[in-house]
């Protein structure tokens, strides 16, 4: 059995190691929203792979670009809303290629016709 990217796997103590936060930083992120760590049937804590990058991302954005915990919050927010709009367009974009190959696909005089402009 293989452990996926959104796995919840990782003490507390092993993620505050890997990224170089204490523990207490890592609750109160989870406090303020920022992250969502699963919890075992004991009510500890366990991140996934995904919380342990986005983690990171954080503390690269404090460290390196010197932005503030409100700062981070915005960030994030805009970063998943990004990740959303870009799985959407991936959607659509693939909802329209498939039924542009539909209509390629009907013999000459069948195409059909979709949208409320054309309905009568």
């Amino acid at each position: 059995m293989s452990i996926g990217y959104n796995d919840p796997v990782y003490a507390i103590s092993v993620v505050a190691r890997t990224i170089g936060l204490h523990p207490q930083t890592l609750r109160h992120y989870e406090r303020r929203g920022l992250i969502r760590p699963s919890r075992s049937s004991g009510n500890m804590r366990l991140y996934s792979q995904h919380d342990i990058d986005r983690l990171m991302k954080f503390k690269e954005w404090i460290d390196d670009l010197g932005v503030n915990l409100a700062g981070v919050e915005i960030m994030a927010k805009l970063s998943d809303r990004v990740t959303e709009l870009e799985s959407q367009l991936e959607t659509l974009t693939s909802n329209l290629v498939r039924a542009s190959e539909d209509q390629r696909s009907l013999p000459a005089g069948d195409e059909v016709i979709r949208g409320p402009e054309n309905r009568r």
